[in-house]
């Protein structure tokens, strides 16, 4: 009996059997499937960081369990993706490979070769959107060109139909008996070496996440339970549990922006979230799409500023006070809470992470390029476009850009964010005892209440860096010479 030509899906970011289009369009063509994920140690576009590496693990490991649960199994291929994929279709004699389309430019280089060469073989490619709400290419000013500004493309994107509804796990899942020879050889997971080796540095991220699907689906549902009531105004509150935690689950595809999308508006249509919460929690899934159109029309955001005139921007070389905003040792609270938190888990609250941004680049005037590399080697949801595009609006230099000339005071946001230090005592267990009024500024404690405190300013904690009235001066004379020249 002759065997039925497989079907190939290749995952990617899109590590998830629901609302998965790419899976689902191979399940509709009642073929057997071959589930392959190709890790390329050597990538033509950004290696993943630290985090991100540890993450995939995880979230290859769950992948894996999932299709086992299904009977099914993820072939794991190590190598360049064009040398992998196109043998293993030849050699399975597949009838269609599947994916979901992906944005950063090598990425996009590397599809049309494969295309090209499936083609070629006379094999059929289909490609689909997986990874956001809608194409980047599909929301355009009047003019057809590309928007600059996140209100405007947003309030376009507003107008369009709502998102797609999200697809179920296909109800017929069947597998291919896939056989080793000369052209497929699989490898296990652990070989591909993602984790930490000696030391093992990822405790805190194993104490703080678990990636997969079912984990970012139970997320989502503990945030539209809990969460999002009241997320308009405390998302800003580093000190409480108010945002949706979601981002890293994104980033990897464990649920997809139309899950999100759909789950927080049918929270909504049941009188369980606020308008205003809904609203503005889609605002943010509506910045992640804003990100990735400037990806697709500004594929070296990571490396180039994208207003030119911050060319001319005299950063300073400084690797001592680069490494105290590192390792969250800058004397200021709320800065050194939040890089700390960021080494310990992964991940940083929003607000905190635009405090720490401001405080390198303004403060220290460090190129904002080091923070984000930074950030791409520590954070779990490292994100191609969200975190350059990030840095770039902190920095001043994107498109959608606050004013360089907006420069945060750490002691204020602080105060104002994390009122009754909550969130610095946490992460900085040196200030726990120090009452309020000082725990954002200890070196303005006097004497009495450091040693009732049991405070060493400079031995258990340092004094600050850099003078906040000073920094602002100078960062505002080097942003002004820029405008000179």
């Amino acid at each position: 009996m002759t065997e039925v030509a497989p079907a190939i899906v290749w995952f990617r970011d899109d590590l998830r059997l629901s609302d998965n289009p790419a899976l689902d369009a191979a399940a509709c063509r009642d073929r057997p499937l071959v589930c392959v994920y190709v890790h390329d140690s050597k990538p033509g576009g950004r290696r993943l960081g630290g985090a991100a590496q540890w993450w995939l693990h995880g979230a290859l490991a769950a992948l894996e369990a999932a299709l086992a649960a299904y009977g099914g199994r993820l072939t794991i291929l190590h190598g360049g993706e064009e040398p992998s994929l196109v043998p293993l279709a030849i050699a399975c004699q597949a009838s269609a490979v599947f994916w979901n389309r992906r944005y950063d430019e090598a990425g996009r280089q590397v599809d049309e070769r494969v295309a090209a060469a499936l083609a070629g073989q006379g094999i059929e490619v289909g490609t689909f959107i997986g990874h956001l709400l809608r194409e980047p290419w599909e929301v355009t000013n009047r003019a057809g060109a590309p928007f600059r500004i996140f209100t405007a493309y947003w309030r376009a994107a507003c107008q369009r139909d709502a998102p797609a509804t999200p697809l179920p796990v296909p109800q017929s899942l069947r597998f291919h008996g896939l056989r080793e020879n000369s052209a497929i050889r699989p490898v296990a997971l652990a070989s591909l070496r993602l984790e930490p080796h000696g030391p093992d540095w990822a405790g805190g991220l194993r104490a703080d996440w678990k990636p997969g699907e079912a984990a970012g689906q139970a997320c989502l549902e503990a945030f539209i339970a809990g969460g999002i009531d009241g997320y308009g105004i405390g998302r800003d509150r580093p000190d409480r549990p108010a945002t949706s935690r979601l981002s890293p689950y994104l980033r990897f595809g464990h649920v997809s922006a139309r899950q999100v999308w759909h789950a927080v508006a049918a929270a909504q249509e049941a009188g369980r979230a606020k308008a205003e919460d809904v609203l503005k929690f889609l605002a943010e899934l509506g910045w992640r799409e804003f990100c990735y159109h400037l990806l697709l029309h500004q594929p070296d955001m990571a490396q180039r500023n994208l207003q030119s005139r911050f060319d001319a921007m005299p950063w300073r070389d400084d690797p001592a006070a680069l490494h105290a905003w590192q390792r969250g040792r800058t004397g200021y609270p709320i800065v050194d809470a939040g890089m700390r938190q960021l080494w310990a888990t992964g991940w940083m609250h929003n607000r905190v992470r635009m405090i720490v941004a401001s405080f390198l680049v303004k403060h220290l005037l460090i190129d904002w390029r080091h923070g984000e590399a930074w950030f791409w080697d520590t954070l779990v949801d490292a994100d191609p476009a969200n975190n350059p595009a990030n840095w770039q609006w902190v920095a001043g230099s994107g498109t959608d850009a606050a004013p360089y000339f907006r420069i945060f005071n750490p002691i204020l946001q602080g105060e104002k964010f994390d009122p009754d230090g909550a969130y610095v005592k946490h992460w900085l267990p040196e200030l726990r005892l120090m009452p309020t009024a000082f725990v954002h500024k200890p070196w303005s404690a006097p004497r009495d209440v450091l040693a009732m405190a049991g405070l060493r300013l400079g031995t258990d904690y340092p004094h600050p860096i850099v003078d906040h009235a000073a920094a602002r001066a100078r960062a505002m004379q080097a942003w002004r010479s820029t405008e000179a020249s």
